[in-house]
């Protein structure tokens, strides 16, 4: 009898979207001067949940290298270009030093030195999954005369509310 082939030692296991997105748009993100995906997906965290609603980074200008700069110098920070909505400029104008010493602590290096605004609308992200409505009550009572012969309730509770979805639901043809 042949041997069987060894199984790796090690399984893999699904990984979280999130650590696989930022290795796919570091590539397109560099064309915008980020270096890495980190301000784009983490800005909410970096920026909190007020200021993330109002602002949107675009993206990173790099000060262009003088031919006489000597290679030891250190590097001249870049500044991150915000889209802002109108009425916030101001405010985000005054917090400017505390989002570059986020990011910057984010990142663990002096990336950001100052911050650029140009105003206009942000794209707005859904906030959580959309709730559908209840069904009608005729569903509901629908539902629940046809799982009147289940002995559990949760069970009978779980298939009337299916049912009552069910019956809701357009046939499609």
């Amino acid at each position: 009898m042949a041997p069987t082939p060894k199984r790796p030692a090690h399984r893999r296991f699904a990984r979280p979207l999130a650590d696989l997105i930022g290795d796919t748009l570091d590539p397109l993100l560099a064309k915008q001067g980020f270096g890495e995906s980190d301000i784009i997906l983490s800005w909410d965290e970096i920026a909190g949940e007020r200021l993330a609603a109002v602002t949107q980074p675009l993206k990173l200008q790099w000060p262009s290298r003088g031919v006489k700069r000597s290679p030891d110098a250190p590097a001249e920070p870049a500044t991150l270009i915000l889209r802002v909505e109108g009425a916030f400029a101001i405010e985000v104008q005054h917090l400017a030093a505390i989002l570059c010493e986020r990011i910057n602590g984010r990142l663990g290096w002096r990336c950001v030195g100052k911050i650029s605004m140009r105003q206009g609308p942000i794209d707005r992200r859904a906030k959580g999954p959309r709730r559908t409505p209840p069904p009608p009550l005729e569903a509901v009572a629908a539902a629940g005369k046809l799982s009147e012969g289940i002995l559990d309730d949760g069970l009978r509770e779980a298939l009337t509310r299916l049912g009552a979805r069910v019956l809701t639901k357009p046939m499609v043809k």
